[in-house]
């Protein structure tokens, strides 16, 4: 059997991770560098004129007179941790197919697990960021799904897909003429609704899309759209949706998810579910590139805005 070009990548080994980033200094330079590609630019008055001041460094501007750290003003800001640390945690993120658990991150951090958390959920948030506003096209695969484990009748709860510890969500892959998986999209709803499916549609498909699902009703909501919608008729076919050739993609990556979640994390607070989504479609989404996950991980939080954690409560009532 032919080998698999892109699970047999190389990616990042840890003697280049050392070797490019295994000093204060070297990611100092490379933050720099991601920040102000074309030379230093003050964030209070544009001016380009500086000088570099005091045992921290600071960008002393000679037109305001107000200095900048390189941390300031991005996902770095307000924290006592090196960027060796920062750096070590997104080597973890980026290159382990099954991510890493937050115990598991603490440890091989060497912080405190509430600090590993906190790292991982800012990190997590520039995640869900960046891939907000993606749109597949062409040919996608789309199917519905709920995450969360049966809760005791006992304590309240009731079983099957409404049940109040369950999250549901819609899991869509683009595919190429080739058939092989290109994009990911991981979309929390509040329910399989055609309201919510005409939500979804509006912001992560591309009029014209060729929409295939199973014969759920409310997927018929991507036509109001602009998409196309080809429902497949399960019962009909007589066979287990997971075995049709048209669902292959979603039901792998479906599988993969949750095994990720229940082999690597156990389960996922429910308020939590968008970000762990977040990363897990980000790492799908650029897998092509292993090697280089980590620089543009780093690359967008050095210019995402800061996210205390005032900022990230806020984001989980939002979600």
């Amino acid at each position: 059997m032919a080998r698999n070009p892109i699970q047999m990548q190389k990616g990042m080994s840890l003697s280049e991770l050392y070797r490019q980033y295994g000093n204060e200094a070297q990611c100092e330079a490379a933050v720099v560098a991601w920040r102000w590609p074309n030379g230093f630019v003050c964030p209070r008055c544009g001016s380009r004129e500086h000088a570099i001041v005091g045992k921290r460094r600071l960008f002393n501007c000679h037109g305001c007179q107000a200095q900048t750290s390189i941390k300031a003003g991005t996902i770095f800001a307000r924290t006592l941790l090196p960027l060796t640390k920062w750096f070590q945690g997104m080597y973890l993120l980026t290159q382990s197919k099954n991510s890493i658990s937050g115990l598991e991150l603490a440890r091989q951090l060497g912080v405190r697990p509430d600090t590993a958390s906190l790292l991982r959920h800012k990190l997590m948030s520039v995640m869900a960021e960046r891939d907000a506003n993606v749109k597949l096209e062409g040919h996608v695969e789309i199917d519905d799904a709920v995450l969360g484990g049966e809760r005791s009748v006992l304590d309240g709860g009731k079983q099957g897909r409404g049940g109040p510890n369950k999250v549901p969500f819609v899991v869509a892959v683009e595919t190429s003429k080739e058939g092989h998986p290109l994009r990911l999209l991981l979309h929390v709803v509040a329910t399989h609704d055609g309201e919510a499916i005409k939500a979804m549609a509006q912001a992560h498909l591309e009029p014209g899309t060729r929409v295939v699902s199973d014969g759920l009703g409310c997927f018929r909501a991507v036509t109001r759209t602009g998409c196309v919608h080809e429902p497949v008729n399960v019962t009909k076919a007589n066979i287990h949706g997971e075995k049709l050739a048209c669902f292959r993609w979603v039901n792998t990556v479906l599988g993969n998810l949750k095994t990720t979640i229940a082999g690597t994390f156990k389960s996922v607070a429910k308020r939590y579910v968008p970000r762990y989504f977040a990363e897990f479609q980000y790492r799908f989404n650029r897998r092509f590139q292993l090697a280089d996950l980590l620089p543009r991980l780093a690359c967008i939080a050095t210019r995402a805005a800061p996210r205390p954690y005032e900022v990230l409560r806020l984001e989980y009532a939002a979600g």
